[in-house]
This record gives structure tokens, sequence and C-alpha cells, in this order.
């Protein structure tokens, strides 16, 4: 006991105990639920089971059925289209942002603040906001567009089936953009300005400049943004459930959302964890690819 009580007071135990804590915390509230939810796409699970965790195992039939279901595919494909649209349109005005705020005109600083207040609003009160902006009759987008000549009559966002997606891409790509900012401010932050004064001095155009110096001094930090992205992006609800709820008839519907209703609508738990498996698959790729980009990050 003496030597148990040694090892805390002369600071090495009490280092582990510091590291062993939050392993002891992730491992319970993280680590047995994933395996809990692994283990449950491999069973038949029902409402009377759902308390026990010795269940009748069916190996890959979950996924065999799944897989099997018509929505499946365009259920896929919304997801798809959703994780490249978002991702894309996040970095793109992010990274122009930035950009233009590297210029450090008087006031940038609380101008960029004020791009903050999106990333910092909870989902489902952006998903209300832009319930009201994308409204068919009184929504302020299709006022705009409407002005401007873009269209003639109201677009119906949230009901249409060719643009209820589009409705939940663009919300989303208004509330991840600051994030990206942000994050793209810090890398160039980081571009030692002697290069573009020797690159200016020889003659390269702001262009040039951007493609020999910015991209490729970036690239760490854009791998970085977009594997986050990519997790951020694949554990998105709150913006289905306040705009559209995945529909009409699964216009709307991705992976995260159609796990959610497969298990708490239609008590489909067996496969709502099969969905959530497959989804793991894909953040944990992205994960690795994260953390490469930062580890060379912090070599570079």
């Amino acid at each position: 006991m003496k030597r148990i009580l040694a090892s805390v007071t002369d600071g090495k135990g009490f280092d582990i105990g510091l590291v062993l804590l939050p392993l002891a915390f992730l491992f319970i509230m993280s680590g047995l639920p994933l395996v809990y939810n692994v283990v449950m796409s491999f069973q038949e699970v029902d409402m009377f089971s759902l308390g026990s965790f010795v269940r009748p195992f069916v190996g890959f039939k979950n996924y065999v059925d799944l897989f099997s279901q018509p929505e499946t595919r365009p259920i896929l494909l919304n997801t798809a289209l959703f994780v490249s649209s978002s991702i894309a349109g996040q970095f793109l005005i992010g990274f122009g942002l930035a950009l233009f705020f590297w210029m450090n005109f008087p006031g940038a600083s609380w101008l960029r603040g004020l791009f903050l207040v999106s990333w910092v609003m909870p989902g489902l009160v952006v998903g209300a906001i832009w319930n009201w902006i994308l409204s068919g009759d009184f929504g302020v987008l299709n006022f705009f567009l409407r002005e401007t000549g873009v269209i003639e009559g109201n677009i119906f966002w949230r009901s249409d089936p060719n643009y209820s997606l589009w409705a939940v891409i663009i919300a989303n790509i208004w509330l991840g953009t600051s994030f990206n900012m942000i994050l793209l401010s810090v890398g160039l932050s980081g571009i030692p300005k002697d290069l573009y004064e020797a690159a200016e001095l020889d003659g390269a155009n702001a262009l040039q400049r951007f493609f020999t110096i910015t991209l490729p001094m970036m690239r760490s930090t854009i791998g970085a943004i977009i594997a986050l992205g990519l997790i951020f992006t694949l554990q998105q609800f709150d913006l289905f459930a306040g705009i559209t709820s995945g529909g009409p008839n699964n216009s709307s519907n991705v992976t995260q959302y159609w796990a959610w209703d497969l298990s708490f609508r239609q008590y489909d738990f067996a496969k709502g964890a099969t969905i959530s498996v497959i989804m793991i698959v894909f953040v944990m790729l992205a994960s690795v690819v994260y953390v490469r980009s930062t580890r060379h990050e912090v070599r570079g």
C-alpha cells in the first residue's frame, strides 16, 4: 500500500492516473457502445430482446437484407451527393473567405468573428432558421431569387423531391463554412511572407504564387480539413430532422438519418446498427487521413 501511495506522490503514478482516467471514460462511454453496436449488427434484435446482450446470431443476414432493400441504393447516392457537395462548398467558400481576410484590411478581425456565429449555433436552431428561409410560400431565398429574376415562381425547397436534398446541402454549407475558414486562415498565417516576396521579385503573378506557394504549403492543412469535413458531415443529423425529415419519399434521406429512422421509428434496431457500422468504417478511414495529415504538418 505504501508503494502505491509513493508511486502516486512521486509524480509518475499521478501522470499514469491522469492518462488512465480519460481512457477509462472513453472506453466506457464510447468503446463499449461501439462494440455493442457492431455485435448487434450480426444479431436478430427486436423490442423484447433489446435489453439482452445474448441474442440469436444471424451472421451477415442484416447486411444482405439491407442491401437488398430498394431504398438502399438511392439513400447511399443521396449520402454521397450530400457529403461531396457539402465538403466542396464549405471548402471553396471557406478558402475564399480565408484569402479575403488574409489581406488584413481594417475591421477584418471582428468581421471574421461574425462568421463564427453559424458554427457555434446548435444544429436544430440552424435547421429551424433555414426552415423559414427555404419556405416555399414566404421564404427569403425565394423572394431574393424572384427579385433578381433567377426564378419566376416559388420553389418548394423542402417538399419538392428535386430540391429537398439541396435544401439541406445549402444549410450545411452555411453551417460549416466558418469552420473551414478559421482552419484555413491558421494555415495561411503559417506560410512565410518571404516566399511570396521572392516569387514576386522573380515576376510571378498572383495566380502563379497561389498554385506554386499557397496550395503546396497548405497541403497538410487541406487534407486535415477534408478529413474533418467528412467526419462532421457524416455525423450531420440535426439539419435533416429540422428541415426535411428525410422526405419526401426518401428524396433527402441519408444514411445517418435512416439509421435513426430504422432504429427509433421502425424499431428495426439490427438494420439501424448495420448502417451505423458501415458509416463507422468511412469515419475511421477519414480519421486515418486526418491523423496522417496532422502528423505531417507537425513534422514539417
